[in-house]
């Protein structure tokens, strides 16, 4: 609301918002697509399971490097041209992945584009804190992530039409350069803050920032902050476990659901496969919004973070010990999808409800560093134990075993910072607001 009582514009929901979130889901296609393209490389490059779960999960080790760097940088800084240089790198880096010529080399490029991905999310996170308050973070947070079920949803049809009329090297290339493109609309597009951005009325830059000013003066009192508190701070560093186990079943879930639609289908082609992986991914946007949506009204973060996650580990369960016919696994594949994508709004509008803006980038950065690691885990036990066992049910089996330890540490242990109950009219005009 704004400060003559009347509910402020809202240009930037669908301004700051859509840019990001196709820069991103360019990112997440970039980081995901190898999941679809390695079932169907063949004898060019001939890969044991234990190896394309390598390369799936590899990608993570080389994610961590920069997520601290990136969000001091973006915080300091730019946002906008911390994210731009990672976009062309990560282009590059993506389009390497088409030309490899062993198992090595492919290690090796995807590492690479890990640690060029790493900065974007910390970076775009303190993008989102400047442009939207806490109130409306968790929606803010949910629409902007929302482009990582969109782009599967887009990538598996499309690169499963793309195997079927090119090389799996050309799919690569093709689908490493578009960040490139994007970049431009980036760069002309996007702006640090509001009293930057040439497209924001006066009333809505007002708003914002006397928002953001009021939320920060309303955080404990005393003196600043330094980074190495921020990192020490006990909800930081149960975010950081709560972030570990809940990423080691959400990438191992991700990245082998192509390879399970494909067994499901018998050895389906690739743009059946491609268009049934899509399912999932449609179920999981409906989730990430809604479970936001009510985040944000309740104020209820914890909640928004373990419920999701409690029907997630039941029906990867559910799915090891029911082998029913092919529409009973796409619905239980659909419900995991809904619950590992949904906590992802509330999840982070978390860290800065108990850091001050000032060190709350270094908190993400770690975060998303250590948490992502459970990217590198989740695949390469799937692929590890599947070499081990004949099947991939031993390795969701797991895979639920770390959901429900995220359950427990977010339920046990996360305690974060209460929201403010707002006016009644504050809600109304919140809400309006957020409306695109």
């Amino acid at each position: 609301m704004s400060n003559n009582g009347v509910a402020a514009p809202s240009r930037r929901w669908v301004f700051v918002i859509p840019v990001a979130a196709v820069m991103y889901m360019l990112a997440y296609i970039d980081r995901t697509n190898v999941s679809l393209i390695l079932p169907y490389v063949g004898q060019d490059l001939p890969l044991s399971a234990s190896a394309k779960g390598l390369a799936s999960g590899i990608f993570f080790v080389g994610y961590m490097l920069l997520q601290i760097p990136a969000a001091i940088l973006a915080a300091r800084w730019s946002s906008r041209k911390t994210v731009l240089w990672l976009m062309i790198t990560w282009s590059l880096a993506a389009m390497a992945c088409g030309l490899v010529r062993s198992e090595l080399e492919l290690h090796i490029a995807r590492f690479v584009l890990g640690v060029f991905e790493g900065g974007v999310w910390p970076a775009v996170l303190i993008l989102l804190a400047s442009w939207f308050p806490q109130r409306e973070r968790a929606r803010a947070n949910a629409l902007w992530m929302a482009c990582l079920p969109v782009s599967a949803i887009l990538m598996s049809p499309l690169s499963g039409w793309m195997l079927e009329h090119m090389s799996w090297r050309w799919v690569f290339v093709v689908q490493g350069l578009p960040p490139l493109i994007w970049a431009v609309v980036w760069w002309f597009a996007v702006a640090d803050r509001p009293a930057q951005a040439r497209w924001i009325s006066a009333a809505e830059r007002d708003h914002v920032e006397s928002m953001l000013a009021q939320e920060e003066a309303a955080k404990p009192k005393g003196r600043q902050q330094s980074y190495g508190e921020a990192l020490r701070n006990p909800t930081v560093l149960l975010l950081i476990v709560v972030y570990f186990f809940w990423m080691t079943g959400f990438y191992g879930f991700s990245l082998w659901l192509p390879s399970v639609v494909k067994t499901m289908t018998g050895d389906g082609g690739a743009a059946l496969v491609g268009w049934l992986t899509a399912i999932p991914y449609v179920v999981a946007l409906l989730s990430m919004t809604g479970v936001a949506l009510w985040s944000d009204r309740t104020g209820n973060r914890r909640l928004a973070v373990a419920v999701p996650l409690v029907v997630a580990t039941a029906a990867m369960l559910l799915g090891q010990w029911l082998q029913g016919p092919a529409w009973q696994q796409m619905l239980l594949l659909c419900v995991v999808a809904a619950g590992v994508y949904a906590p992802y709004g509330p999840f982070w509008a978390m860290p800065s409800t108990v850091l001050r803006f000032e060190v709350v980038a270094v908190a993400l950065g770690l975060i998303n560093a250590l948490g992502n690691l459970g990217g590198f885990l989740g695949p390469y036990l799937v692929g590890w134990l599947t070499d081990a066992t004949g099947s991939s049910a031993t390795g969701f089996v797991v895979l639920a075993g770390f959901l429900a330890a995220a359950v427990v540490v977010t339920l046990v242990g996360v305690r974060p910072a209460a929201l403010p109950e707002p006016e009644p009219e504050t809600v109304a005009a919140d809400l309006e607001s957020a409306r695109p």
